[in-house]
């Protein structure tokens, strides 16, 4: 990289690319956003916000590229035409500087974050969660085993299917990663090694991926956005208008497989019910999540909305992958474990909510049929005639 963002640069490297002007500049603001890359918001007199990212380097020197995939995304959809539409369900990119590192958004200011629409507000709405089943699905549908779109993403003539391991960095310990280990990232690694079944669950999810669509790769409710007048813009079908609901975030996008992505939103609608617990060595497992703050109740009519607008808008996916709600369970289990250890890299603890939430990712990942019930208060048959009945 040629040039280090700073607030002492920016609006200078915003004159550079035609973004704003000198006078703008002057009668500007400039706020810092906390986040893994260096986020710049500037606030322009005209009453635009831009979002300025540049990618932060290792002790190399260089970047992970994750820029260039979510830079890529916003390329497909504006290439093909019958992608168009789908800009309104992304943020808004207007630059980005490879050499640099640096992606700049405009700022989505009538807009918040559905994690904090949840914490805050404290209600759980049928009809966004129905909109983001909906949203994704069609991004999934009309990408759908589209090799052309896929070669576009990747740059690259020939293609090659890469299963993932899954499993990466959960298998075993070795010596390497158990120096680093806090003691709380041990309980952990102990408890989950205990349950051969689970390591044979997640091998055998590796081996089911299939690259098939655009996946967002990294979709949670704080990558969701929602219109701060949403209630405005619901139709008479209780779906929204387009651009109400909006996915952020795309530097980890690939070419990957449909259940991933549907499974990630629902694991992250669960931790609003497994992170309300108080969980205590005194009292049963089943008890804690029966006692939590958030009853799983509260949230389940949002979790069969957002499978059934899936499906309504994807009922194909059958054809391709006729266990596709069993992969979808596995894969909110396997996201449910990676909360886990990104908990104890950033926090070094693992208590008892933590053993908690173990219990119910592998209840998930080796008994996901049994499980839809449990999650959805209604078996797959019925969450499927529910779909067709929105088609």
């Amino acid at each position: 990289m040629k040039i280090i963002l700073s607030d002492q640069n920016v609006f200078e490297y915003l004159i550079s690319q035609g973004l704003c002007t000198a006078q703008d500049a002057s009668l500007s603001t400039i706020e810092l956003k906390a986040a893994k890359n260096f986020n710049l918001l500037i606030s322009l007199p005209n009453g635009q916000k831009l979002l300025v990212k540049q990618e932060r380097v290792n002790r190399d020197g260089k970047t992970i590229g994750e820029f260039e995939s979510e830079w890529q995304v916003h390329n497909l959809c504006q290439s093909f035409p019958e992608l168009s539409h789908l800009c309104s369900s992304l943020s808004e990119a207007v630059l980005f500087d490879e050499e640099n590192s640096i992606l700049v958004f405009n700022y989505l200011n009538e807009y918040r974050d559905l994690g904090n629409f949840y914490a805050y507000e404290n209600i759980f709405p049928s009809e966004i969660s129905r909109s983001i089943g909906t949203t994704l699905a069609s991004i999934h549908s009309l990408t759908f085993h589209r090799q052309d779109y896929r070669r576009f993403l990747e740059k690259s003539g020939e293609i090659v299917d890469i299963i993932p391991n899954l499993a990466r960095g959960l298998d075993k310990i070795t010596p390497e990663v158990f120096g680093k280990l806090p003691g709380e990232g041990l309980k952990f690694f102990t408890l989950y090694q205990r349950y051969d079944n689970l390591g044979q669950a997640i091998a055998d999810l590796s081996a089911a991926f299939k690259p098939c669509c655009l996946t967002h790769n990294d979709l949670k409710l704080n990558n969701i956005l929602l219109a701060l007048n949403w209630e405005q813009n619901i139709l008479p079908s209780t779906i929204f208008t387009e651009g109400t609901i909006r996915f952020i975030d795309w530097e980890r996008a690939n070419w990957g497989d449909p259940a991933s992505d549907l499974g990630a939103i629902i694991a992250s609608y669960l931790q609003i019910w497994l992170y309300s617990m108080v969980a205590s060595k005194t009292i049963p497992i089943e008890e804690c999540l029966r006692l939590a703050a958030v009853p799983l109740q509260l949230i389940q009519p949002s979790l069969r909305a957002l499978v059934t607008g899936y499906l309504a808008e994807f009922p194909s996916i059958f054809e391709d992958r006729p266990n596709f709600l069993s992969l979808v369970l596995q894969f909110s289990g396997f996201a449910l474990i990676r909360s886990i250890q990104a908990t104890l890299q950033h926090e070094k603890s693992f208590g008892n909510t933590g053993i908690c939430i173990l219990q119910v990712a592998k209840s998930l990942l080796c008994r996901p049929q049994a499980s839809i019930n449990t999650i959805f208060g209604m078996d797959a048959e019925e969450l499927i005639a529910t779909s067709l009945s929105l088609v």
